[in-house]
């Protein structure tokens, strides 16, 4: 009984948390989409959208291949430290996807400025 509540409890705190993150990174990561997409609104709209759906089912991946355990679960305190070493590895996870689009949209964006700055041949 000990396996099956850690499981649902796993699956509500680290669902819960990926739908919060997701949300958080949807809405405020738009102004910087923006910007690094020199004021393209459509674009960066599509593009943060793209990257949510591709955030979900990243982590709802990961999530429900991290559910299965092996680890006999004979009291509460065996099912809090297999839940947090599972949760905290999710984090890791989130964090760690989230600096990776941190850094690719920053690279886009210093790229976008320098191709913005140099001047445009016009040939007859």
């Amino acid at each position: 009984m000990n396996v099956a509540a850690c499981y649902f409890s796993y699956l509500a705190i680290t669902i819960a948390l990926t739908m919060w993150v997701a949300r958080t990174l949807y809405k405020n990561g738009r102004i910087f989409l923006v910007d690094a997409f020199q004021g393209n609104e459509q674009l960066a709209d599509s593009v943060n959208h793209l990257l949510v759906v591709g955030f979900y089912l990243v982590n709802v991946g990961y999530i429900a291949l991290a559910l299965k355990t092996t680890d006999p679960l004979a009291n509460l305190r065996q099912v809090i430290e297999l839940e947090s070493t599972k949760i905290g590895v999710v984090l890791l996870i989130l964090g760690a996807m989230h600096f990776f689009n941190i850094l690719v949209l920053a690279r886009m964006k210093s790229r976008g400025s320098v191709l913005s700055s140099e001047p445009v041949s016009r040939t007859a």
